[in-house]
């Protein structure tokens, strides 16, 4: 099992080289093991890395088929993250209708169980969805983010932070209020003092150069 947490370490900083290794690594031995919930953790990590390396209907297969063997064990733990790996698939497929669908059930387990960790980044997936779905009515989307924001900056999580303002940024650039969008992420870049060689830095530093 702790193959597939380390695998879901290496998915947060966007190193889907390694997630792909571990989750390979982590369903290997669950097969031989007979550990249905880590094949199924194993299986859900492999098809998110397919995603993010360009095979998004493959990805979305084995992603859908995980989730689907994870919930028929009956555990609860990580649901709603690996939710967001299926709405990220489907986003990928062009089907933002049911992207919106599987983060709606993400944050319905979210309000029933009280696992929050991966809630905002639920509601940035699903602003990003709805502009997807409808980019001429970009309010619905802007509130997500916002949402999203909130919830990590009250949860402290400064990750998910930084997802959530790189979101709202690019929608305020698009609005015409590059301004604020600069402040906002200056902001929340400027809390970081590593980690600057990882994707969503490295992606928020090129925003704010595009910004200034």
């Amino acid at each position: 099992r702790s193959l597939c947490w380390d695998a879901v370490l290496r998915q947060f900083v966007g190193d889907w080289e390694a997630v792909r290794a571990q989750a390979d690594k982590a369903i290997g031995m669950a097969t031989e093991q007979g550990l249905s919930l880590v094949q199924a953790s194993g299986t859900i990590m492999l098809g998110w890395a397919q995603v993010n390396e360009g095979h998004g209907a493959d990805g979305a297969r084995q992603i859908r088929q995980g989730v689907e063997d994870y919930r028929a064990t009956g555990a609860g733990l990580p649901v709603p993250h690996f939710l967001a790996a299926l709405s990220e698939a489907a986003r990928a497929l062009g089907r933002p209708a049911e992207g919106l669908d599987v983060v709606a059930d993400g944050l319905a387990i979210v309000e029933r169980s009280g696992e929050r960790y991966f809630e905002a980044e639920l509601h940035r997936l699903q602003g990003e969805m709805l502009l997807d779905r409808s980019p001429d009515d970009d309010g619905p989307a802007e509130r997500a983010f916002q949402q999203a924001l909130s919830v990590a900056r009250a949860q402290q999580a400064k990750s998910l932070e930084l997802r959530a303002a790189m979101s709202l940024s690019r929608l305020w650039r698009a609005q015409g209020k590059s301004k604020p969008a600069r402040e906002l992420l200056t902001t929340v870049y400027g809390c970081f003092t590593e980690g600057f060689d990882t994707v969503d830095l490295k992606e928020a530093k090129s925003l704010l150069d595009d910004l200034s």
